[in-house]
């Protein structure tokens, strides 16, 4: 039994209880910014929940590279998962941890077979929305000058920047915001280019 297939099969047998775990941690997230007076228990659980979720990725990268049958290799070719488990550490930031999460899913989602590729994109558009209006809200909402003040703006924003519409009746106004932003608009075009050519095959 080699090395090789030792990865796939962990690769194989991991890749749904992460995903649920993804879920899990989408749910943590999202509780503290829509209960906005959520109590200090509930909040203090949700960190543990997004910190357990980090941790079940890191775990799951040092076991891909463990099986690797040539762990250079490996390093090198998902440099993307190493940054994305090593950012939460650098700066515990709970926006840093999103967008680790979101990256470390996007890359075990691209192990799947072809045929289900659509249901991932779809999965992953779905994904950027709910996470772009959540994370915009939560730097938003308390702006001075801000104009996003309800989950419903927050969606709304995020459809009309992802899709590059941009009706402007809502935007960011913090530096945060607009980074948030930035992303967005750039995440959005290449997952309509991803389902595009994929329509197109």
């Amino acid at each position: 039994m080699s090395d090789q297939s030792a990865q796939a099969r962990w690769e194989r047998r991991t890749q749904r209880p992460l995903l649920a775990l993804a879920v899990a941690f989408a749910v943590a997230y999202a509780v503290p910014i829509v209960a906005h007076s959520a109590g200090h228990s509930l909040t203090a659980a949700c960190t543990v929940v997004e910190w357990v979720v980090w941790a079940a990725f890191a775990v799951d990268y040092l076991m891909r590279l463990a099986l690797a049958p040539r762990r250079r290799e490996f390093v090198r070719t998902h440099w993307t998962d190493l940054c994305a488990v090593l950012v939460p550490l650098l700066q515990p930031l709970r926006l840093l941890r999103m967008v680790s999460t979101l990256l470390l899913v996007g890359r075990r989602a691209r192990m799947a077979s072809q045929i289900r590729l659509t249901t991932y994109v779809a999965g992953s558009v779905t994904g950027l929305l709910m996470f772009g209006s959540l994370a915009v809200l939560s730097v938003e909402r308390d702006s001075p000058n801000g104009n996003i003040r309800t989950l419903g703006d927050a969606v709304w924003w995020s459809f009309t920047t992802m899709t590059t519409v941009g009706y402007g009746d809502h935007a960011p106004t913090t530096g945060l915001g607009r980074v948030i932003a930035v992303g967005l608009m750039l995440s959005g075009i290449a997952l309509l280019g991803v389902v595009t050519a994929n329509i197109a095959a």
